[in-house]
C-alpha cells in the first residue's frame, strides 16, 4: 500500500472557530509534528465566498513530505472537512482527537481508504508486477 487517507467531516462545530484564520493556520502548522509528519512549507490559509452566501468559508493545506492535510470550513453551516493523505503510517484515533479537539464538533463522521494497493516499495516488487501483468496479457493473447 501506498498509504492512508483519511476523509472526515464534522458538524456541529462553532461557528467562530471555522471561522478563524489565525487559529486554522496554527492548527495546521502544530498538526504535522503531533502526527509524525513533515511539513515541507508553512500552511497556506485563506477565505473564500460560495456562490450562495451561506457557502462562504476559510480553507487551509499544508503540504508534507509525506503527502498533505487539508481543511475546509463552512462557518454559517457549521461544517468542516479534513483529508490526510500520507504514504507512512498515521495514528487515525490522534488525528481525530486533535481535529476534534480543535474544532468541537457535535458529532462526526470519517473514512479510512488505504490507497496505492499496488503501489510498488521497490524495484524488485515493480518488476514483479510489471511481469506479472505481461504473463497475464500474453495468457489472453494465447501467444504464452
Amino acid at each position: 500500500m501506498f498509504g492512508p487517507h483519511l476523509i472526515l467531516e464534522a458538524y456541529g462545530c462553532a461557528s467562530a472557530n471555522l471561522a478563524d484564520l489565525s487559529a486554522l493556520s496554527k492548527m495546521l502548522d502544530t498538526y504535522p509534528p503531533r502526527l509524525g509528519m513533515t511539513k515541507i512549507m508553512p500552511p497556506y490559509v485563506f477565505s473564500y465566498e460560495g456562490k450562495h452566501k451561506e457557502d462562504w468559508g476559510v480553507s487551509g493545506v499544508v503540504l508534507i513530505a509525506e503527502s498533505h492535510i487539508s481543511v475546509h470550513t463552512f462557518p454559517d453551516k457549521g461544517f468542516a472537512t479534513l483529508d490526510i493523505f500520507s504514504c507512512q503510517e498515521f495514528d487515525v484515533d490522534e488525528a481525530i482527537k486533535y481535529f476534534c479537539d480543535y474544532f468541537g464538533p457535535s458529532s462526526y463522521d470519517h473514512k479510512l481508504i488505504m490507497r496505492g494497493r499496488e503501489f510498488p516499495r521497490s524495484s524488485g516488487r515493480a518488476r514483479a508486477i510489471v511481469e506479472g501483468e505481461r504473463e497475464k496479457v500474453a495468457l489472453a493473447s494465447g501467444s504464452f
